[in-house]
């Protein structure tokens, strides 16, 4: 049975229907709104490029003397060797040859062990005897008054280590402000540069430092006594 209300509802949806159809495709497609992630499938941030190794740093007392600045090339006549040296003082007696820029450790029978040094410069050599009254690995440093006046700029004081002016050993000579010792400038071998201290290279004070005891008789001569250079190695 035909019914004329329903026939118009139809006729209407029908007419809505076209009217849609026709503004879609005058519209063109329609684009995609983006996506929108949640946060947890954010991509994630590039990893960190991997850090070099870092080898481990002993600490200044490990350090080996021979490891550290005495690489540098010496010349042969500054390098240590057993030589023959005619002395009447006892073995084991060091004497500094301060116009040669030579240590002697007697060894007795006319032979000693050699070793370049460096003295003090122009103004700061002395002359004498002394003996060893302390000996230190590694010593702090702890200018004296009189250089901190000469130089306010030093520091007051510095620990131990291979930075350090006096180098891997020091042997203190008498109640004075005098040492044996090492280096951290071992080009300065062999020249007229110290404030009157005895610089050997590393490698060498250390060398001298396990022949010498507390006590060791230590004779240094004045720069106006020149002597022939007696270095005539044995070995």
């Amino acid at each position: 049975m035909f019914n004329l209300g329903t026939f118009k509802t139809y006729s209407r949806a029908v007419a809505f229907g076209a009217v849609a159809i026709s503004a879609i495709a005058l519209a063109g497609p329609a684009k995609a709104a983006p996506v929108q992630l949640f946060p947890f499938f954010q991509p994630l941030p590039p990893m960190a490029a991997p850090q070099p190794y870092q080898p481990y740093q002993a600490a200044p007392s490990q350090v080996a003397p021979s490891e550290d600045q005495d690489a540098v090339e010496m010349p042969a006549r500054f390098r240590r060797q057993t030589v023959s040296y005619a002395t009447r003082e006892a073995p084991g007696t060091i004497i500094i040859d301060t116009p040669n820029t030579y240590l002697y450790y007697v060894l007795g029978n006319g032979q000693a062990v050699r070793y370049g040094i460096g003295v003090g410069r122009d103004g700061f050599t002395w002359s004498g005897t002394q003996s060893v009254t302390k000996k230190a690995e590694w010593p702090d440093w702890t200018p004296p008054p009189e250089m901190i006046a000469r130089q306010p700029y030093l520091p007051r004081h510095m620990a131990g280590g291979p930075g350090n002016p006096l180098g891997a050993r020091a042997m203190y000579l008498g109640g004075t402000v005098y040492r044996i010792h090492g280096t951290n400038a071992p080009d300065t071998i062999g020249k007229h540069v110290s404030s009157g201290c005895i610089r050997l290279t590393n490698d060498d004070v250390s060398d001298l430092y396990s022949r010498v005891n507390v006590g060791t008789k230590v004779i240094v001569m004045p720069m106006s006594e020149r002597r022939a250079d007696l270095g005539a190695a044995t070995r």
